[in-house]
């Protein structure tokens, strides 16, 4: 990130390109300049628009909560103007032979390394005289942009994930390996999810209609009650009963296997997936038998 007047710099080395690498990346650089700029002008990168666009770009849902979070404009550049950012191209090139080079015969077995030995050269790239006019990039942003920039906001920017998930006929949703409870009278449905490193968010319509702590484990179960059914038996026509009975026109042992999944959960809908799934996988094993069976 590089300021317009003084071309003072920020950069960083980061695992990979994903959106929440961009996201941090924007909230370290606020964070070393001290505060926040009123206009950002980044590329047309998919982590951060989602459509680009030269007149009504979209931006990513969560780099739009962190321009709103910062209360800075964001105005990407057009598709192939590389001029509409040139503040940032000839930073680019000044990191990669002031910061990048002379890095370059150095190994690191650790990012926090990299990046300190980064923040140590990038104070020297500040710090350094301009050739053609008087001071630094140091010097020209505390006489001039320091105070121009907004204040950092008092709560730190709580970084959230957008997506899309389908209610399951056992009113849950998957995400991130777990699976999370909405009202029952949404089942397949298609709803948004907002997750943060603490908490999932589940939207329908715009509406906010189940909250959670996030889990940070595999195969874990998270139920408000208030979302169940009055009586799970007689939620729809999916019942742990008709389950069993689907899986004796498999064969007795696979009745004896639902039996054991169904009862093995907290709540004998969180085993409809796997039971739906050894069904599904019965009626492709019988069609490859007989290709002329009609499905």
């Amino acid at each position: 990130m590089v300021l317009g007047a003084s071309s003072y710099t920020y950069a960083e080395a980061t695992r990979y390109q994903q959106l929440s690498a961009w996201i941090n990346a924007h909230v370290h650089a606020f964070e070393y300049f001290f505060g926040v700029p009123r206009l950002l002008v980044p590329d047309n990168l998919r982590t951060g628009v989602s459509r680009a666009c030269r007149y009504d770009p979209d931006l990513n849902p969560t780099y739009q909560e962190l321009a709103m979070h910062y209360a800075v404009g964001v105005v990407p550049a057009r598709p192939y103007r590389a001029r509409d950012k040139a503040k940032v191209e000839v930073g680019v090139q000044v990191a990669e032979r002031w910061i990048i080079a002379a890095l370059r015969h150095q190994t690191f077995f650790r990012l926090e390394d990299v990046n300190r030995a980064i923040r140590e050269l990038l104070e020297r790239l500040n710090q350094r005289p301009f050739r053609k006019r008087e001071g630094s990039r140091a010097s020209v942003f505390a006489a001039v942009e320091r105070s121009a920039l907004q204040a950092l906001p008092a709560e730190p920017f709580d970084m959230s994930q957008w997506s899309y998930a389908r209610v399951n006929i056992d009113y849950h949703i998957a995400f991130d390996a777990n699976f999370y409870s909405v009202p029952y009278t949404l089942v397949q449905e298609r709803v948004e999810v907002r997750a943060t490193p603490t908490t999932v968010e589940i939207f329908h319509k715009g509406q906010r209609v189940a909250s959670h702590v996030r889990g940070h484990g595999r195969e874990q179960v998270f139920t408000h009650r208030e979302h169940r059914p009055k009586s799970h038996q007689a939620h729809l026509e999916w019942t742990p009963s008709r389950m069993v009975n689907w899986a004796e026109q498999i064969g007795p042992h696979t009745a004896k296997l639902f039996e054991r999944i169904l009862a093995d959960k907290p709540h004998p809908e969180m085993g409809y997936r796997s039971c739906l799934g050894i069904i599904r996988l019965a009626e492709e094993l019988c069609s490859a038998k007989n290709p002329y069976t009609a499905n």
